[in-house]
């Protein structure tokens, strides 16, 4: 690990520990130890059991001591670190946090759970279950749901646009969907009446070189042999993916796409995420990929809005 990303690393670390001095009281911080500290092998089981019953009761435990955890008073500034099989982002305002998590039932069904935890002004709980309905969706990428209709994913980015006083925020995120293929999803998050909705008519994409608005959210399938880039590039504002191809010529047999080495993406203009069909037009030097594969997110809460 080189100078820079050392100091990096200590300074999440500086800002995490600094955050829970601000909120957390010792007795605090001591009881959500304790309960991590009990959630860590649970949760690795969740992924390793060697059977579907093994990792049914380890996400039944964990589950139950997770929300016992969240429960402990201002439990939201408490990052959780050590559970490395948990994905936990930040909303970029500070407003949320979400975790996502997935349980595989066998090889051909795979559930994502999760939860959305509020930033509330007195530090007590107010959490949304995720309920993972993708298997009962007529069509996914039209379907606009609370959280007990969620596509389910494991998020890895979220990112925060404001439109007309309203916010959307993005979420990057995967699926190991089946034996064939995989899945990668743009997922829009609003909050009405106070509550998560999934899905928006925000996307802008040509049909017949017309742009409709006709999808809710965008889902990259592809082969279970490939790793096509879904990613957001900070600088140009733009979510960057690769440009998925059959290797069979069958396009309507989705375990078939593979990455062809074009990069398109989407760009936000005026309120809605517009597509591109070309991202970079540069040569790109051998060796070296034009944007970055997902890192693992930090914990770290960013600064309130």
């Amino acid at each position: 690990m080189d100078i820079k990303r050392i100091s990096i690393f200590i300074l999440i670390i500086f800002a995490s520990t600094s955050l829970q001095a601000q909120h957390l009281s010792p007795s605090e911080i001591s009881i959500l130890k304790m309960k991590e500290d009990s959630m860590q092998a649970p949760a690795i089981k969740i992924i390793r059991g060697i059977n579907a019953s093994d990792r049914f009761n380890a996400d039944s435990a964990f589950t139950k001591t997770f929300v016992r955890a969240l429960s402990v008073p201002n439990s939201f500034y408490y990052p959780f670190d050590s559970l490395i099989t948990i994905s936990k982002l930040y909303a970029p305002d500070s407003s949320f946090r979400i975790f996502t998590w997935q349980l595989v039932i066998n090889e051909n069904i795979i559930r994502q759970h999760g939860a959305i935890q509020m930033n509330t002004p007195d530090g007590a709980l107010k959490l949304f279950p995720l309920i993972d309905k993708s298997d009962v969706m007529k069509d996914p990428a039209d379907s606009i749901a609370d959280n007990k209709g969620w596509m389910g994913a494991i998020y890895y980015k979220i990112i925060l646009n404001t439109y007309n006083g309203k916010k959307y925020y993005t979420l990057l995120g995967y699926d190991e969907n089946n034996i064939r293929s995989t899945r990668k999803i743009i997922e829009i998050l609003q909050f009405e009446n106070n509550k998560p909705l999934f899905g928006a008519n925000i996307f802008s994409i040509p049909n017949q070189n017309v742009y409709t608005r006709n999808k809710v959210r965008y889902i990259m399938e592809f082969s279970k042999d490939a790793s096509p880039t879904l990613n957001y590039d900070d600088d140009m504002k733009t979510i960057v993916m690769e440009h998925l191809i059959s290797k069979t010529n069958e396009p309507n047999k989705k375990w078939t796409m593979v990455p062809d080495g074009d990069y398109e993406g989407f760009i936000w203009k005026n309120g809605y995420w517009v597509y591109e069909n070309k991202i970079f037009n540069e040569i790109t030097p051998e060796g070296k990929p034009p944007v970055p594969e997902p890192l693992q997110i930090p914990s770290k809460i960013p600064p309130k809005e």
